[in-house]
């Protein structure tokens, strides 16, 4: 697939099982690529590879994550802040539809990262509860810059390429006067992190510029790294077995959410990462 400026090709795999090594993402890539590509990888098969999975049927909700879930979250945010803020629709009908589950959802946002992440309605801190089977949710991935040197370093010494290998989360890295941010707990150098509920308020007020950047495995423009982790995510968001949300992953089977198998997952295509080449 082409745009203007870019050609787009997928590295199809089958799903990725917790702990089985990420490898397969390079196998899939090696004869795809050239010199000077950009392989840009999703965030939740790395997770998911490195283990990063939590049960949240395990989890037992606090008062405060109750709290969180059903009165600031399904409340305060599904029928006064959302609206008055203009957040999406589709997040604004989710939040007042929000299932008594969404109280362990958010004891484990509080155990891994926190109350500002916690504050925040929807998405909060990047963590994944699509792609992954039952009632698990994969948390960020460990050591993201770690992963993409892996990866780069790999591809240059079995086929000979060099490629800038970049890790991305669908969450948005915003603008305002001139700061590039994000609500996510990590991001790559050049964005600011870690914001929690506040970058989640701030960005109401500035401009999404799109996915964000979790690490790059070689410095580069960002603007350049910002605009192909762009074409990276709408790309992914089209294709065939798209499931950028938990909703999305309960209708591609037809299933509650919390029925969805491994083998499910694994019956239907993957595209965990895609490679952006430039247009000479």
């Amino acid at each position: 697939m082409k745009n203007q400026k870019y050609k787009i090709i997928p590295v199809k795999t089958g799903y990725i099982k917790p702990n089985e090594p990420y490898d397969i993402i390079i196998d899939n890539a090696e004869n795809l690529l050239e010199n000077g590509d950009y392989l840009v990888i999703s965030e939740t098969p790395i997770a998911i590879a490195q283990g990063r999975m939590v049960d949240e049927a395990l989890v037992k909700p606090s008062y405060l994550a109750t709290f969180l879930a059903d009165i600031w979250s399904k409340y305060l945010w599904g029928y006064i802040l959302g609206p008055l803020l203009r957040i999406k629709q589709r997040t604004i009908k989710n939040l007042r539809n929000l299932p008594p589950e969404a109280r362990s959802h958010k004891e484990v946002v509080l155990k891994y990262y926190g109350l500002k992440h916690a504050l925040k309605p929807a998405s909060e801190a990047g963590i994944d509860l699509s792609n992954a089977p039952g009632t698990y949710v994969s948390l960020l991935p460990h050591e993201p810059q770690h992963v993409v040197e892996d990866i780069a370093q790999k591809i240059s010494k079995n086929v000979a390429k060099e490629v800038v290998a970049i890790v991305i989360d669908t969450d948005a890295t915003y603008e305002f006067l001139g700061m590039k941010f994000t609500s996510l707990p990590i991001a790559a150098e050049g964005i600011k992190a870690d914001f929690g509920i506040m970058g989640y308020l701030l960005g109401r007020f500035g401009r999404i510029i799109g996915p964000t950047p979790l690490a790059i495995s070689k410095p580069q423009n960002m603007e350049k790294i910002l605009e192909i982790a762009k074409v990276a995510d709408d790309y992914q968001n089209q294709t065939e077995y798209s499931m950028k949300t938990v909703y999305d992953m309960g209708n591609t089977f037809d299933k509650e959410v919390d029925s969805v198998t491994i083998e499910m997952l694994s019956s239907i295509e993957h595209t965990p990462a895609v490679i952006i080449r430039e247009i000479k």
